[in-house]
């Protein structure tokens, strides 16, 4: 994924949850309800929001296999347009994609782009630069309704070249019982002082 928040933790209460002014001791009647109405408000939102988000191909998403083929597909190609309504499609609204990168100090840090950021730059660089991103191997971790997919990835210019960049897409998936969404690709590079260990270059 390489063109270059929120911290959840086990406290955090579902939108239901927090709106229930039975949880919120030390408001006033009044902050209550405002509290309850802007709960209310965000979760229409969240509604509409993925109301209006595009529809995805049925092939697309009707399998694990199917969208983390399709992420790869829809962003390779040779310098041009992408189609990013495609790839909208296989987000959750409020998808989110993250590059780990080396800073020049030596220490790391990580970008957080929401799908529309992704595509805003990603339609800039594509236009100018041909970019192709293959999978090599897969390790995957599901339960329920939700998966971990560790991707390992190859990414060239030109289908013909030697590859420029390797490395790691961790991508997290969850299923609503018609269809699977990718929630999340947080992404690593390969580099002299972190290559690939051997297990993550051969499927499970």
């Amino acid at each position: 994924m390489k063109t270059s928040g929120v911290r959840f933790t086990s406290g955090m209460l579902p939108i239901a949850v927090l709106a229930c002014s039975a949880l919120l001791p030390g408001l006033s009647a009044e902050g209550q309800e405002q509290k309850a109405a802007s709960a209310a408000q965000a979760a229409g939102e969240a509604r509409a929001e993925q109301a209006a988000w595009p529809p995805a191909n049925t092939k697309d998403v009707e399998s694990l296999d199917a969208i983390v083929h399709a992420v790869y597909d829809v962003i390779s190609g040779p310098a041009g347009e992408r189609d990013w309504n495609r790839f909208r499609s296989l987000f959750a609204p409020n998808g989110r994609l993250e590059p780990i990168f080396k800073k020049p100090d030596g220490t790391f840090g990580h970008r957080v782009l929401s799908v529309e950021d992704y595509a805003k730059n990603g339609a800039e660089y594509f236009r100018k630069q041909g970019f192709f991103e293959s999978e090599i191997a897969r390790r995957t971790e599901q339960f329920g309704q939700m998966a971990v997919v560790f991707t390992t990835y190859e990414s060239r210019h030109a289908k013909e070249e030697k590859p420029f960049a390797r490395g790691i897409n961790s991508m997290t998936f969850y299923n609503d019982g018609k269809r699977w969404w990718c929630l999340s690709i947080i992404w690593d590079s390969e580099r002299p002082d972190n290559p690939i260990p051997e297990k993550y270059l051969h499927s499970q």
